[in-house]
C-alpha cells in the first residue's frame, strides 16, 4: 500500500492500483458489435460516416478512460473551489482554438466539404436554456457526452436521464419557433468574422482569456486549498492504454484533437444533442405525430427525418461514443450496472429533461455549445458557460432533496 501511495501526488488526476479483471466476453461483445456497425453504415452511407463513427468510438474511449468531466468540473468548482476539471477544460479550448483557427480560415478540409464553426445568435433563449442545462446537468449528475459515456460505461440511472433527455429535446423543438422569434436575440456574434480581429487576433484574445481563467483557478486553488479529485485507479506501461485510467489533461488534449478532426472530416465540429430531437421527432412521426410542421424541423433538419439513422453523423458519433465507453469500461473490467434509487431515478428524469429542453434553446450543451461555440469564436459559447455555472450553483441547493452529495471543504478528496 506504501508503495502504491507514492505513485500519487495531490495534482495527478490518477493511481497505480491493482484493477478488476477484464470483463473479456463484454469486451468481445462491444468490439463485435462495434465491426457490424461500421459495416452497415458504410454499406448504407459512405466511408465518411464510418470515419466519424470511428472518430466516435475514440471520443467514447477517451472520455471513460479519464471520466473526463464537465458537469462535475463546474460542480467542485462552485461547491469547493476545486480547479482540476476547469484547468484541463482550459487546455483543451486553447489546443482546439489553435487548431479551429488554422481550420477555419484556410478552409481545410479531408472531404472537401468546406468547414463552418459553430457560431449562434445570443439572446434570452441562450441564457435561459444554458441557466437550466447548468441545472439539469447537476440534477441528472451527467452532461451531454458524460450521459453517453456512462450508458456506455453501466450506469443504469444515465439510462433514464438519456430517455429524458431526448424528451426535453423534443419539448425544446416544439417551442423552438417561439424562443427565436419572440424574445430578444441579437445575431450570431464571431469574434473572428464579425470583427476587424480576424482569426489571428481572436486566436490572441481567446489564449489571453484562457490564460487568464486558468491563472484565476491556481489562485483559488491556493486560497481554498480544496480537496482534490479522487485519483482513478490505473497501471503501468502499455496496459495502461488499454486497462489504465488516463490522466485528465492527456484526454483534454485527446479531445481537442478529435473535435478538430471532425470539423475537418465532415464541416462541422463535434456535437450530440441534435441527434437527440431527431430520434424523438422520428419516434413522434412514427406513431403519427406530423412534426414536419414546427419551425425547428424546417431545412437540413426536417430532411434528416426523411432519411435512415445513419445518414446522420450525429447520431453515428453517439453510437459510436457509447459503444467506446463500453469496450472501455470492459476493459476496466468496471460495467456493472446497479440498481436505481428512487431520489436518484427523480433527479435523473427532471435532469434531462431540463438538459433537452435547454440544449435546444441554447443551440447546443455542453460540447456544441460550450466547447464548439467557444473554439469556434462564437460569443455564444462564452455566454454558454457563464450561465451554465450560475445554473450549477442554484443546483447545489438542489441536489440534496433527490438525496444526491455535493462535495464538501473538509473532505479529503472530492
Amino acid at each position: 500500500m506504501a508503495q502504491i501511495q507514492t505513485e500519487w501526488n495531490q495534482k495527478s488526476t490518477t493511481l497505480v492500483t491493482p484493477l478488476s479483471p477484464i470483463q473479456k466476453p463484454l469486451v468481445l461483445i462491444g468490439i463485435l458489435a462495434s465491426v457490424l456497425l461500421l459495416i452497415a453504415i458504410v454499406s448504407v452511407t459512405n466511408w465518411t460516416q464510418g470515419i466519424l463513427f470511428i472518430i466516435g468510438l475514440s471520443l467514447g474511449v477517451t472520455l471513460l478512460h479519464a471520466r473526463f468531466g464537465f458537469t462535475s468540473a463546474f460542480r467542485r468548482l462552485m461547491s469547493v473551489g476545486n480547479v482540476q476539471g476547469l484547468q484541463a477544460h482550459m487546455v483543451m479550448l486553447a489546443i482546439a482554438s489553435t487548431l479551429f483557427a488554422i481550420i477555419l480560415s484556410s478552409g481545410f478540409s479531408f472531404t472537401g466539404v468546406t468547414p463552418a464553426g459553430y457560431v449562434s445568435p445570443v439572446g434570452v433563449s441562450v441564457l435561459f436554456g444554458s441557466f437550466i442545462f447548468g441545472i439539469g446537468m447537476q440534477l441528472g449528475s451527467g452532461c451531454a457526452s458524460g450521459t453517453l459515456y456512462s450508458v456506455g460505461g453501466g450506469s443504469s440511472s444515465m439510462i433514464l436521464t438519456l430517455l429524458a433527455f431526448i424528451a426535453g429535446s423534443v419539448i425544446g423543438a416544439y417551442h423552438f419557433t417561439f424562443w427565436m422569434e419572440d424574445t430578444p436575440t441579437f445575431p450570431p456574434i464571431s469574434l473572428a468574422e464579425s470583427t476587424d480581429l480576424g482569426y489571428f487576433g481572436a486566436w490572441l484574445v481567446q489564449m489571453v482569456a484562457f490564460a487568464l481563467i486558468y491563472f484565476v483557478t491556481v489562485q483559488i486553488a491556493k486560497k481554498k486549498n480544496p480537496p482534490m479529485m479522487k485519483p482513478l485507479p490505473t497501471t503501468k506501461g502499455w496496459k495502461k492504454i488499454i486497462r489504465g485510467s488516463w490522466p485528465l489533461f492527456a484526454a483534454a488534449i485527446i479531445l481537442a484533437l478529435l473535435n478538430a478532426l471532425t470539423l475537418t472530416v465532415r464541416g462541422t465540429p463535434w456535437g450530440i444533442t441534435s441527434a437527440f430531437a431527431l430520434r424523438g421527432g422520428k419516434a413522434l412521426m412514427s406513431i403519427g405525430v406530423d412534426v414536419s410542421s414546427w419551425g425547428y424541423f424546417s431545412g437540413a433538419n426536417g430532411a434528416a427525418l426523411k432519411q435512415t439513422v445513419l445518414a446522420d453523423s450525429t447520431t453515428v458519433m453517439n453510437f459510436g461514443i457509447i459503444l467506446g465507453a463500453f469496450v472501455s469500461a470492459a476493459s476496466q473490467g468496471t460495467f456493472k450496472p446497479k440498481k436505481i434509487k428512487p431520489g436518484i431515478a427523480g433527479a435523473s428524469i427532471i435532469g434531462g429533461l431540463l438538459m433537452g429542453y435547454g440544449a435546444r434553446l441554447a443551440f447546443g450543451c455542453n460540447i456544441g455549445a460550450y466547447f464548439g461555440g467557444i473554439a469556434s469564436f462564437s460569443l455564444h459559447g462564452w455566454v454558454w458557460m457563464v450561465m451554465a455555472m450560475l445554473g450549477t450553483f442554484l443546483a447545489l441547493f438542489i441536489r440534496p432533496i433527490f438525496g444526491l452529495k455535493n462535495p464538501k471543504p473538509t473532505d479529503s478528496i472530492c
